[in-house]
């Protein structure tokens, strides 16, 4: 089959989580930038990327790719394109983009060019002078990025993390494909219990056990390009065989999602339904900060409340305080993920982090607190400060910097190891 290039858009921080994913389904990797990875497939890749990728955005067919430094270069590269194949006669195809360390940085500007010079190629093609634009939509974006235009075709339609099972959503939720990521991150296993005791809608708790069934994320959903009529339908009906058959509900895993809150634990328990995980997840009232010792290996993965999502800033760290209290009390080998932008969580917690990794969620910088290993003789934060001499010693903690002294990370980066 004949190769096409694509793009997997993601969240800023995702993008090696998503390239892994594009391997595991056997196609290529060509080249990752901040928040896409690229990759070579063949047609069958717009149907089974967007059935499996579970920490991607959005799936992108890379129509072209020129320099536009100037409106002219612009309007004559998206000319160039064969937008024929993909466009029919009264198909709709709206534009949208972004301009990032470009010199064209007017975005409507750009979108009166490329919807100009798609209608002129068009008409040469079509014969027509007017384009209806009443049947199937086709929407294109356009990225352009040092002056490097890339024009492509979306295929996915409504963004990736809409999985279709969560109707409605507690206060400040958590994207589908970033809960993917954080359980991703904290190695599921059959014989230990996954359990996000900040549930809200279930949506780790959920995505943990789509995981560990290897239930397709887009199983329950449709997608744009399945009405692309320049894509055979056989090449669906295949994915979607493919996925069905893929699932397997012959596992112990099991994942335990608890609220204080009673209308999110029902919530967590219907959302858990339409996504047919409710066998394998127990949902629960409870504070969180009456965690308790089960007598079973334990992996915490939770988006504790922070300022900008819930409540105040003040009451955050309060929490945050208790929580370590609380969880200090769990002995090993329970394991402890937790999500918040708050950068100064370690000193509230009373422990520092074995890892720290930067993500997003949405446009909010957060960091992704790992706790997989016991320090045994690690003191706590007690009375210490970020600019102390003493505070976060280099040689018991490898070459990572001190707890609060400025450092930027790269997208993939963790603190503590390099790239």
């Amino acid at each position: 089959m004949e190769k096409m290039k694509f793009a997997a858009t993601c969240l800023f921080g995702l993008e090696r989580l998503v390239g892994e994913e594009i391997d595991a389904l056997g196609y290529k990797r060509l080249e990752t930038i901040d928040g896409r990875v690229y990759f070579e497939g063949d047609i069958t890749a717009i149907a089974r990327c967007n059935m499996w990728l579970r920490c991607a955005e959005r799936v992108f067919i890379v129509a072209g790719e020129f320099e536009a430094t100037t409106f002219t270069e612009l309007f004559d590269g998206t000319k160039a394109i064969p937008w024929e194949n993909y466009i029919g006669e009264n198909d709709a195809f709206p534009n949208s983009g972004h301009s990032i360390k470009s010199q064209l940085v007017s975005i409507p500007d750009c979108q009166s060019i490329v919807k100009k010079a798609m209608v002129e190629r068009l008409k040469s093609v079509y014969g027509v002078d007017w384009f209806e634009e009443n049947e199937t939509k086709v929407r294109i974006e356009f990225f352009i990025l040092n002056d490097k235009a890339t024009l492509m075709i979306d295929t996915s339609g409504e963004p990736l993390f809409k999985r279709g099972y969560r109707e409605k959503a507690a206060e400040a939720p958590l994207r589908e494909t970033l809960a993917a990521a954080l359980v991703k991150l904290s190695r599921p296993r059959e014989n230990v219990i996954t359990w996000d005791p900040f549930c809200g809608s279930g949506t780790i708790a959920i995505e943990s056990a789509l995981i560990m069934t290897n239930t397709a994320p887009g199983i329950r959903r449709r997608f744009s390009s399945e009405h692309y009529r320049w894509i055979p339908k056989k090449v669906w009906q295949d994915a979607r065989k493919e996925a069905a058959d893929a699932v397997n509900l012959d596992t112990t895993f099991k994942a335990w999602a608890s609220d204080i809150d009673p209308e999110c634990v029902q919530l967590a328990k219907d959302n858990a339904k339409r996504a047919g995980m409710e066998n394998y997840i127990k949902i629960f009232q409870k504070d969180a900060l009456s965690i308790f010792d089960n007598g079973e290996r334990t992996t915490i993965v939770c988006n504790p409340p922070y300022g900008e999502r819930l409540g105040s800033i003040r009451e955050a760290r309060e929490l945050y305080k208790k929580l370590g209290k609380t969880l200090s009390t769990l002995v090993p080998p329970w394991q402890m993920y937790l999500l918040t932008s708050e950068e100064e969580f370690e000193r509230l917690y009373g422990k520092r982090a074995n890892k720290a990794r930067k993500l997003y969620n949405g446009m909010i910088k957060c960091y992704l607190y790992q706790y997989f290993k016991d320090f045994g003789d690690k003191k706590p934060f007690e009375g210490k400060k970020p600019h102390d001499k003493d505070f976060g010693d280099k040689k018991s903690h490898g070459d990572r910097k001190p707890f609060g002294e400025k450092k930027h990370f790269n997208k993939d980066e963790k603190r503590g190891e390099k790239k």
